[in-house]
């Protein structure tokens, strides 16, 4: 029976961004929401205050997605390089370091001198070595920018058409309890999926995420409330 077990691959981004995507739609439209309903606004400006919020907030989110994984991408890559030279000039120096790794983590010194030789006899095997064993990086995961951007923008905008999708159909208290419910639910759910990739406890995890959203849900209904209810 095979006893092995297989790692989530947490490097790409796409599935990091989507499940920050969807967190952050679900948490700041229904606050923006709550803000503007908290201020006696009517249907449409309600309506129009959680459009706006859906399409910058995505736009924002997937740019900075893609800004962020770019530049770990990069950054990546120019370390890879220095160490794909260095492999190249100076493989003898290289190997050492390489042995010396192996034996301050307890390898027998000649068995870590051949695993190191071994190794070094493969340009791109030792590429992929030293990233690991020196970078704690792998050469085939460095993030694509593309896909966590995509994956942002989309995730973004689901989660927070959800609080606005009652403002569609109805207005007034019936749109906001609607939307209190409707972010309840979605967060709750959202903590339990998140619980999925951290291993956490799923309960702590949807409690966590239900208790961030109604916290800001419930401040700017209160300033929207107080600021401008009054208008």
């Amino acid at each position: 029976m095979d006893q092995g077990h297989n790692h989530r691959n947490l490097h790409g981004g796409g599935a990091r961004a989507a499940v920050f995507g969807i967190s952050d739609g679900i948490v700041s439209n229904v606050a923006l929401i709550l803000g503007m309903a908290g201020a006696n606004s009517s249907a449409g400006a309600v309506r129009l205050a959680g459009l706006a919020g859906l399409v910058g907030g995505a736009f924002s989110m997937s740019a900075g997605e893609y800004v962020s994984m770019r530049a770990q991408s990069e950054l990546v890559e120019r370390e890879l390089d220095v160490e794909r030279e260095a492999i190249r000039h100076e493989p003898e120096d290289e190997r050492r370091e390489l042995a010396a790794i192996y034996k301050h983590r307890g390898l027998d010194p000649g068995m870590a001198d051949e695993l190191s030789e071994k190794m070094m006899r493969d340009p791109e095997l030792a590429l992929e070595t030293h990233a690991r064993e020196e970078l704690g990086i792998n050469p085939a995961e460095t993030g694509n920018p593309f896909q966590a951007a995509g994956s942002s923008f989309v995730m973004f905008a689901i989660g927070a058409f959800i609080p606005l999708l009652p403002w569609l159909i109805t207005h007034g208290a019936l749109a906001m309890w609607w939307s209190v419910i409707l972010g309840a639910v979605s967060a709750f759910g959202v903590g339990s999926a998140l619980a999925h990739f951290t291993g956490r406890f799923w309960l702590w995890s949807a409690t966590r995420q239900l208790l961030i959203s109604g916290v800001a849900a419930a401040v700017t209904f209160a300033i929207g409330h107080f600021v401008g209810g009054g208008h």
